[in-house]
């Protein structure tokens, strides 16, 4: 439904700003399909990835943000170019001998080595649907196989074919010498051995809408280019897939720039106006390398779900998308924390900034009232590393205390954070964890720590003790950050951490206490095991 409201026409988060110029390609008339039409590919080689996840997520918050501003209908299509020839068998499937039998057939023409779908093109097309089902997408699913062999690209193909010259004058100069001496647009399908030829077209006939070409055996065969018998090359078929469909908004990765500039003169050839688009940054690994399928660097969308909400991958997927950003565990904690905080400013917020809050964009618009969260996943986390334990039963003990009545019944998104915390810090944290022992200076100011804590009220709040820590800080240094950064190194066993007045609260002014007194006395941390329930009085504040 459209908006009239000012601001959301005045809205400069990306996704508005991308909406705007599929505004300006329409001016507010409906195109002769009907609809709007927005699209993502993917290539059903492999399983979908976080690649996959970031493209469809990033358009579907340009399609919902185009919906606000515009009334015109729209349609989202994830198009799979199941019709590709498999290249290389994949090594995380079965039967990959029986696979290897069928290389440079169509993927539908392989039968699917899981034995539960009617190709391997079938399955991993299921594969993809039951992926973005799972995320709650809104999109209508095309096969590229279907697409040929029912007609719908037919006439495209034939105008293709009509412009054939033109097109090769287009493809040429970006090919090497020896590809060029073979390279055709047109890729037949052998009809002795169902595989995808990449050979020289001998001869082509726009007017009878064939080509000929000679076949693997070495005879020559004269084949329409229409119903299936032939597909294209990729860039050639992405452009014909735009004119074919009349496709007007599709992002893709900064890496394909060239490609786009290509596919977009093809279109024009072919006499279609090419889509509006976006060049995304590409994702890169912790040693800021770009991620890759084949490489399996990065990270997976599974592993990321493991240890965090999906709305904070979606929040990753917002941010600075022309950026080129680090896709790795550490990046999680963060963007955990930015989504709840977000979350909390947005119930705040008035309409204009709501509009520019990526809550709006991740929750088109709706985000839910009641998954507030009273810690921070960073908390969270070092809770779980002071007490080392995973015993939820006593991390709620201690959580308890600081929120009165607090339990996962009375806070199930709290709940949910804890096991996301419980299983980060035991694959991410507690195997990189390096208590050092203070300095003989430090002994002297954790001391006194210790005796300026002792005479804090017990339910003392978080700016009581944060105060106290500070000012002993002052006391002994004129280098703050490294105050604090040595207390995180001697009492967590890491160089960065949360805010210590909130942390010593929640776990206890009592616990924080003996666990001070414990390095004083030379004791190790790295082994330390919390075996009882927190029992002094509730926490009130934060």
């Amino acid at each position: 439904m459209a908006h009239s409201s000012k601001n959301i026409l005045a809205a400069k988060a990306w996704p508005f700003e991308e909406a705007k110029k599929i505004i300006a390609r329409f001016q507010d008339k409906t195109p002769a399909k009907g609809y709007v039409l927005f699209e993502t590919g993917y290539g059903p080689s492999g399983l979908p990835h976080i690649g996959t996840f970031g493209e469809v997520v990033r358009t579907s918050m340009v399609r919902q943000a185009f919906q606000a501003m515009s009334s015109l209908p729209t349609k989202l299509i994830t198009f799979s170019d199941d019709m590709d020839g498999l290249r290389k068998v994949p090594t995380n499937i079965p039967n990959q001998s029986m696979v290897a039998e069928h290389l440079g057939k169509p993927l539908t023409s392989i039968p699917d080595p899981f034995g539960k779908y009617e190709s391997f093109g079938h399955h991993n097309n299921a594969m993809l649907r039951q992926f973005l089902d799972h995320f709650g997408f809104e999109y209508d699913f095309q096969s590229s196989t279907e697409c040929y062999k029912r007609g719908l690209f037919d006439q495209a193909l034939l105008k293709l074919l009509e412009h054939y010259d033109e097109i090769m004058a287009v493809m040429l100069p970006n090919l090497g010498q020896e590809r060029q001496q073979t390279y055709s647009p047109f890729l037949p399908i052998s009809p002795k051995t169902g595989k995808v030829l990449q050979v020289p077209i001998l001869e082509f006939h726009p007017k009878k809408g064939t080509l000929v070409y000679q076949d693997e055996d070495g005879s020559k065969i004269e084949s329409p280019v229409t119903g299936g018998h032939c597909k294209l090359q990729w860039k050639p078929d992405w452009a014909m897939r735009w004119y074919a469909l009349e496709v007007d908004y599709e992002m893709s990765g900064k890496d394909l720039i060239p490609s786009v500039k290509l596919a977009n003169d093809i279109c024009k050839i072919l006499g279609g106006k090419p889509p509006e688009g976006f060049n995304y940054e590409l994702f890169l690994d912790q040693n800021g390398e770009k991620i890759s399928k084949s490489k399996g660097n990065g990270l997976s969308v599974e592993e990321w779900l493991s240890y965090a909400p999906q709305e904070s991958l979606a929040l990753f997927m917002f941010t600075k998308p022309k950026t080129a950003k680090r896709l790795y565990f550490d990046v999680i904690p963060k963007n955990v924390d930015d989504y709840f905080v977000y979350l909390e400013k947005y119930h705040n917020q008035n309409e204009e900034e709501q509009l520019e809050n990526p809550i709006w964009h991740i929750h088109k618009g709706n985000p839910p009232l009641d998954t507030q969260v009273p810690l921070s996943f960073s908390i969270l986390l070092n809770l779980v590393s002071v007490c080392n334990s995973d015993d939820k039963t006593l991390l709620w003990g201690f959580i308890s205390r600081y929120i009165p009545n607090a339990n996962a019944q009375t806070y199930p998104a709290l709940d949910k954070l804890l096991n996301h915390a419980v299983l980060y810090y035991r694959d991410f944290v507690q195997p990189f964890k390096n208590y050092r022992t203070p300095t003989a200076e430090e002994q002297i100011a954790l001391k006194d720590l210790v005796s300026e804590l002792k005479k804090l009220p017990v339910n003392a709040d978080s700016e009581m003790i944060q105060t106290q820590i500070y000012t002993i800080g002052k006391k002994y240094t004129s280098d703050l950050r490294g105050w604090f950064q040595s207390l995180y190194e001697i009492l967590l066993g890491q160089d960065q951490g949360p805010r210590l007045g909130s942390f010593f609260a929640l776990y206890g002014l009592e616990e924080t206490i003996k666990l001070i007194q414990q390095i004083l006395n030379g004791q190790s941390l790295m082994d330390q095991t919390m075996l009882e329930m927190p029992t002094t009085v509730a926490m009130k504040g934060k």
